[in-house]
C-alpha cells in the first residue's frame, strides 16, 4: 500500500509559486547568514577586513547551489544529504572568502 497526496483541481498560482521558491531557498539564506555571523564572532581578528555581507552572500550563494544540485541529483527536495551538502558548501565558501590569501594581500 502506498501513500499518495490527494489530487488538486486548482493549479498553483503565481503567488503560490513565489512562496514555493522562497521556501526552497530559505535554508540557504538562514545557514549563510548565521554561519557568517558566527564566523565573524569566532575569528574576529582574522576576519576584520572581510565584511559580514560578503561572507553571508558567498555562503548563501554556495548553499543555494548545493540545494539546486541536491534537487537535481535526488529528484526531490528535503533530503538529509542535500542539507549536508548545504552546510559543507557554506563552510567552504566562508573559508574561501574569509581566509584565502590573495596575491594582492
Amino acid at each position: 500500500m502506498s501513500w499518495r497526496l490527494p489530487e488538486r483541481d486548482d493549479p498553483m498560482g503565481p503567488l503560490d509559486g513565489f512562496w514555493h521558491v522562497i521556501s526552497f531557498f530559505y535554508p540557504a539564506m538562514a545557514v549563510g547568514c548565521i554561519a557568517a555571523a558566527l564566523a565573524k564572532g569566532v575569528w574576529r581578528a582574522e576576519l576584520r577586513k572581510v565584511s559580514w555581507r560578503r561572507l553571508a552572500g558567498a555562503a548563501t550563494a554556495a548553499g543555494a547551489l548545493a540545494l539546486i544540485a541536491g534537487l537535481v541529483a535526488f529528484g526531490r527536495d528535503g533530503r538529509m544529504a542535500t542539507y549536508g551538502m548545504l552546510c559543507a558548501a557554506a563552510a567552504l565558501a566562508l573559508w574561501w572568502v574569509g581566509f584565502r590569501r590573495s596575491p594582492t594581500r
